[in-house]
């Protein structure tokens, strides 16, 4: 078991036979991994692993101390990480079953869990400030983190993005009880959870090549709230067709935007600023400002709030956090803002985010062009959701569609771009474009308020069209 000082109030019951003295990630690059691995190398474990292909992320954390390489090889497995006495092997679901490494720790007896169960011994041994949903969790969840962090509570936090706060996506106390996680609904990963308090922000059907149909899916998020520790709370989006199951000493709170047990009044959007007033059941915060003054961050934050307030933060840092809060790269990020060009990129991939987006930057660019480019991700989804994602891209003015991003997927006859391209709306002005012409393509444009969307490697190319528009 773990033997590292404060680690051991949660992590120690990881596995009760285990010595690890190393930790081997197979899909070592993901954002969600990668603050396990800086956990385990914070807590002076040998860290290995692979992944597909090297990212600016991977090469991080092998200068933070891990040893990861790019190749489906059991020989480059570092040596420390071969006992299988004192190593634990962490693996994400999105690595096939017949990879190499993975069936070499499987057919040698290594204790292999995947990554939700790392997750889920966290929270069943501290308190698990849970957020999940098909979307808004990542922003979301760290919000709370720096209401929480910035406050005298504190809390340790596993993110599924990387904080502009803090340029990391994993936060370190030594003292208080609290553990934010972000609980990913993929694979079923959030049922090895036991939440303390959780929010669940949205139900909208993703995923299907997982759960087939959507009423599996929604199963799947009440068999979560039924895991919710008795004594704890659950705070659900108001207008989520959803019927929890959690145990009757469980408190479940509604918030939403303008309603619910916990909700905004007084929203003031103007002059690139955004101000609200809180109000919950017992008290009510004027004035509080957002960080990021984004529209859909009025509901986030509302949530945000309701869980801090909840673990013991005071009005006043509850008010100074969500001020002084930062966003999340890939969330909204503005890469140029001026009056002249606006340019931005966002991780949204579902129909629904794509929606909230565009109105956002409808509401705070009123009567300025909006240009979209698009990257769908994965084939399943963009097959599931075509005419949705049409339907969401359509609120644009123009629309520049990238190929698919396969992601752990293989190609489904006849599911391309296209799909989306002839469902646009007829006024839309529309083209495909591959990812190595963007930048030419956008080269050649006259741009106003320009957002790059996708969950894909379209984020690789932000660099370049930043450098680009900059040096018009």
């Amino acid at each position: 078991m773990f033997e590292d000082g404060n680690s051991n109030s949660q992590l120690s019951t990881l596995n009760s036979q285990l010595k690890i003295n190393s930790v081997y990630f197979v899909g070592a690059g993901g954002i969600g991994m990668s603050a396990l691995i800086r956990y385990f190398l914070s807590r002076g474990k040998v860290v290995g692993g692979y992944d597909r292909t090297a990212t600016q992320l991977t090469e991080q954390l092998n200068a933070e101390g891990a040893i990861i390489h790019y190749e489906d090889n059991v020989d480059l497995i570092p040596p420390a990480c071969l006992d299988k006495e004192t190593t634990l092997v962490v693996y994400t679901p999105a690595v096939p079953q017949d990879h190499s490494e993975l069936v070499f720790f499987r057919t040698h007896g290594f204790e292999i869990q995947k990554r939700a169960q790392v997750l889920g011994t966290i929270t069943r041994s501290s308190k698990g400030l849970c957020v999940a949903g098909t979307h808004g969790k990542t922003t979301t969840s760290t919000m709370l983190a720096h209401l929480l962090n910035q406050s005298h509570i504190g809390c340790t936090a596993f993110l599924g993005g990387i904080s502009k706060n803090y340029g990391t996506n994993l936060l370190l106390s030594k003292d208080s009880p609290y553990t934010v996680i972000e609980a990913d609904e993929f694979d079923r990963s959030f049922h090895w959870l036991s939440p303390y308090i959780s929010i669940i922000t949205s139900t909208d059907p993703d995923h299907l090549d997982i759960y087939g149909t959507e009423q599996a899916y929604m199963e799947s998020f009440e068999k979560y709230t039924s895991l919710i520790q008795p004594g704890g709370s659950l705070l659900i989006r108001k207008g989520i067709a959803l019927q929890p199951k959690v145990n009757k000493e469980v408190k479940v709170y509604s918030y939403a935007r303008e309603e619910g047990d916990f909700h905004a009044e007084n929203i003031r959007i103007g002059n690139g600023e955004i101000i609200i007033d809180f109000v919950t059941p017992d008290i009510r915060i004027n004035d509080i400002k957002l960080g990021v003054p984004v529209s859909i961050n009025i509901e986030n934050g509302v949530a945000a709030m309701a869980v801090a307030l909840l673990s013991g933060a005071t009005p006043e840092e509850v008010k100074r956090g969500m001020e002084t809060f930062k966003g999340v790269d890939r969330r909204f990020d503005f890469k140029i803002k001026s009056d002249k060009l606006v340019f931005l990129s966002d991780y949204a991939h579902h129909p629904s985010e794509i929606t909230q987006s565009i109105c956002s930057l409808r509401e705070l660019y009123a009567g300025r062009k909006i240009t979209v480019v698009f990257q769908p991700h994965l084939y399943s989804r963009t097959n599931d959701f075509y005419k949705e994602f049409a339907d969401s891209l359509s609120l644009a003015d123009e629309v520049i569609l990238l190929d698919i991003y396969p992601a752990r997927e293989l190609p489904i006859p006849g599911v391309t771009s296209e799909l989306i391209f002839n469902n646009l709306c007829p006024d839309t002005q529309k083209s495909l474009c591959t990812k190595q012409e963007l930048v030419e393509r956008l080269q050649s444009k006259q741009l106003d308020v320009l957002i790059t969307l996708g969950a894909g490697d379209i984020e690789d190319y932000v660099p370049a069209i930043t450098q680009m528009l900059e040096s018009r």
